[in-house]
């Protein structure tokens, strides 16, 4: 049975084979050498294993590079048909998934700054605090033994992040993976490791439970393959046996080098920005107008939308519509649809505002006196008030859209590929945070100023 590419194959009823089946697998975003970019394509450990695993049995795969927490909320909406990241096959996890045979046996390990002399052990954490990764094995162990020791974990969501931490000096060490810090520290993370491996546990591909057994048999006889034929120790050994540390260069190397990928960024940003804030723009009017009725449904229609819109966070909304939307209607939400519809209710709300604050910021007895000289109501609003409330709103207008491009850098958390979301796939496989989030910051600043200039010329050419 034939499917269309981004649409999850478990909607296929009744299919036996994975044979000529596109499944959608979800990921995170940066878990090195698992699953990160090198020169813009997503590589690592998994990626290598599902691509030579659906080769080998025949099936395709679109990749989603979600992040972690993301990526198995989307496999729970059934946004994605499996998930590979690095995931510990657990017995609370059994209870929600199915998983494939282990394809890595992992461990944990602790390290601490390059330069840090005063950490050796655990024995040394007392009244400390340490960072590990949300939902991580290395979350699971810090925890199981922060009370024995005397210190407090910390969660982040990112491999990168928490070794800047540890850099920064708001945490003294990192629990991580193994095979994640071993690659780290080749690449010049800047931390050491100062214990020994605890054995863990095993990583696994996973599924829905009781869903898409094909997909799952198809990659437990794949996996068999691979290590019957050698290739899966290849695979292996090409991102663990020799991790070499990448050449450093200099900022402007990084720049050049990060430069395609963030201006792919910046162009999913302003895309994502100019469709939402158009759409923004309608919805403002329409209950903008609808709060200054003289009807009290309309008004209460307005004033509740603006409620609901303005009173909860963005974020909400964007796993809500990506999430959430699909469980309660079945439909599939792309990753674009989800961005844009949360982007413009948001913005819509405040708009709507501007609309009500401008129009009722004009003289009553503007309209009044138009009412005088014959005109009906709407040609007096459409002739003499509305130009006037525009003149008005339009810095408002102005700083709302900035507001709103700005705000697209939170649908990273959905797995939009907007500018900032490129800075963390270049940072997780370099560890150059702070100078990769400079870049970021110096063209969302450009950006943001052009976009500035552009609106302050059309405000003074429309607004004589």
């Amino acid at each position: 049975m034939a499917l269309v590419v981004g649409a999850p194959a478990s909607m296929a009823q009744g299919a036996d084979s994975v044979e000529g089946q596109t499944y959608v697998i979800g990921t995170d975003t940066t878990f090195a050498p698992f699953e990160f970019r090198q020169n813009g394509e997503l590589t690592g450990i998994d990626m290598d294993i599902l691509h030579a695993i659906a080769e080998d049995e025949g099936f395709q795969v679109e990749v989603r590079s979600l992040g972690f927490s993301a990526a198995l909320a989307a496999l729970s909406a059934n946004q994605v048909d499996g998930v590979i990241a690095g995931m510990s096959i657990t017995d609370e996890r059994k209870q929600i998934y199915d998983f494939s045979e282990p394809y890595f046996e992992s461990g944990v390990q602790m390290a601490v700054a390059k330069d840090d002399e005063a950490i050796k052990g655990y024995e040394n954490l007392k009244g400390k605090t340490v960072v590990a990764k949300t939902g991580s094995e290395g979350e699971t162990y810090a925890k199981s033994i922060a009370e024995q020791y005397g210190f407090t974990v910390k969660s982040l969501d990112q491999s990168a992040t928490m070794y800047e931490s540890v850099k920064a000096g708001s945490a003294v060490a990192v629990f991580d993976d193994y095979p994640v810090l071993a690659y780290g520290i080749a690449q010049g993370n800047g931390l050491k490791t100062v214990t020994d491996k605890v054995p863990g546990g095993s990583y696994g591909f996973a599924v829905n439970k009781g869903e898409n057994t094909a997909l799952l048999a198809a990659f437990n006889d794949g996996l068999a393959e691979l290590k019957a034929n050698g290739e899966y120790q290849k695979i292996l050994d090409k991102y663990l046996a020799d991790p070499t540390a990448s050449t450093p260069g200099n900022f402007f190397d990084l720049a050049v080098k990060s430069f395609p990928a963030l201006m792919t960024g910046l162009g999913n940003t302003l895309g994502v920005t100019a469709i939402s804030f158009a759409i923004a723009m309608a919805l403002g009017l329409i209950f903008g107008f609808f709060k200054i009725s003289g009807n009290i449904v309309l008004r209460g229609i307005a004033t509740t939308f603006v409620n609901i819109f303005r009173g909860t966070p963005l974020l909400l909304w964007a796993f809500m519509f990506y999430f959430g939307l699909p469980q309660l209607t079945g439909w599939d939400i792309s990753v674009w649809t989800a961005g844009i519809l949360t982007l413009s209710l948001n913005a819509g709300a405040y708009v709507a505002e501007i609309v009500r604050g401008g129009i009722q910021s004009v003289d009553p007895g503007q309209l009044e006196a138009a009412r005088s000289l014959g005109l009906g109501y709407g040609k007096s609003m459409q002739k003499v008030v509305i130009p006037q409330a525009f003149k008005m709103m339009t810095p408002s207008l102005i700083n709302q859209l900035i507001i709103s491009l700005k705000d697209s850098s939170l649908l990273l958390a959905i797995g939009f590929a907007e500018l900032l979301y490129q800075g963390q796939q270049i940072y997780a496989a370099n560890f150059r945070v702070t100078e990769t989030l400079l870049i970021v910051g110096v063209i969302y600043f450009v950006a943001i100023m052009a976009l500035t200039k552009l609106a302050n010329y059309a405000d003074k050419r429309f607004n004589k």
